[in-house]
């Protein structure tokens, strides 16, 4: 009986290899597919590369694309993008578009950058005018002088010039201190304008003092202010109360000062009227009586 079990189980081990390695064979034998993605190069930044930079072989480098999924317009060859200027910043791994390509005769730096009708105006800033170094290319800020039309303290105004102007630069650059005859590293902004807002910008600078506020850039309002003087800043004027007199009837008496419209004006309170008096001479002496 064991014998006929032993055999029963020999067969039935002979008979599952034999199948498991025919099986394996048969498996290794198919001839593998060779299914590929076709695709095409596209010339792409190698790094982050800033606006106004010329483009050099080392700038720029290749990735295959899928076939039909590269955008529209992108360049095959390094070659054709060599000694061009950017009119926009491009990161790494980015493709190469024409719309950020100024044309070949323009050349590099900055004038490309500037649309037709607009002027570049560079001021020189601080850590404060400069909004503690947050004020970057690309950023809109609105220009805020500080300046008296007639010397005079009294008269120092700061009003809103300037609204929702482009940054197109903000670094340093080396100039000589006039004073000590060294070097020294000062930090310059360079702003989009048209002519007119160019000519404020440099008469802003010139003959007062430049703040530059930092805006949303969804931000696309132009608010007119009417300015603000030092002696309305710290209080010294108010606007004027309507102004009440009690008649001989016991009647009040509005002043004509209670119909001006509402709002801060530049004047100060003016003093109410003396009573009338009359003078009373009883013998050797002489008085003054208010008539009430």
């Amino acid at each position: 009986m064991r014998n006929r079990l032993f055999a029963v189980f020999a067969i039935a081990v002979l008979a599952g290899g034999g199948l498991a390695y025919g099986t394996y064979n048969m498996v290794q034998n198919q001839p593998k597919g060779t299914s590929s993605v076709a695709t095409q190069p596209v010339v792409v930044a190698a790094a982050d590369l800033q606006l106004g930079s010329e483009l050099k072989k080392e700038d720029l480098t290749i990735v295959n694309f899928p076939a039909g999924q590269a955008p529209e317009g992108t360049f095959t060859q390094p070659s054709d993008l060599v000694g061009r200027g950017l009119i926009a910043p491009i990161v790494k791994n980015e493709p190469v578009l024409p719309s950020k390509l100024a044309s070949k005769e323009a050349g590099a730096g900055l004038p490309p950058v500037i649309p037709e009708g607009m002027r570049a105006v560079s001021v020189r800033v601080n850590e404060v005018i400069g909004v503690a170094g947050y004020v970057l290319p690309g950023t809109r800020v609105d220009v805020v002088c500080t300046a008296s039309p007639t010397e005079g303290r009294a008269d120092t105004t700061s009003k809103l010039i300037l609204s929702n102007v482009q940054v197109l630069t903000a670094g340093t650059r080396m100039e000589q201190d006039q004073e000590k005859g060294k070097p020294m590293q000062v930090t310059v902004v360079t702003l989009l304008v048209n002519p007119e807002q160019s000519e404020r910008l440099a008469l802003a600078s010139t003959e007062g003092k430049i703040q530059l506020a930092l805006r949303n850039p969804l931000d696309q309002t132009s608010p007119e202010t009417p300015g603000v003087k030092t002696a309305a800043l710290v209080g010294t004027t108010r606007a004027l109360a309507p102004a009440s007199r009690t008649s001989g009837s016991g009647q009040v008496r509005r002043s004509a000062r209670a119909s001006a419209p509402a709002g801060p004006v530049t004047q100060t309170v003016p003093m109410p009227d003396a009573l009338p008096t009359v003078e009373v001479i009883r013998g050797d002496k002489r008085s003054q009586e208010v008539i009430k």
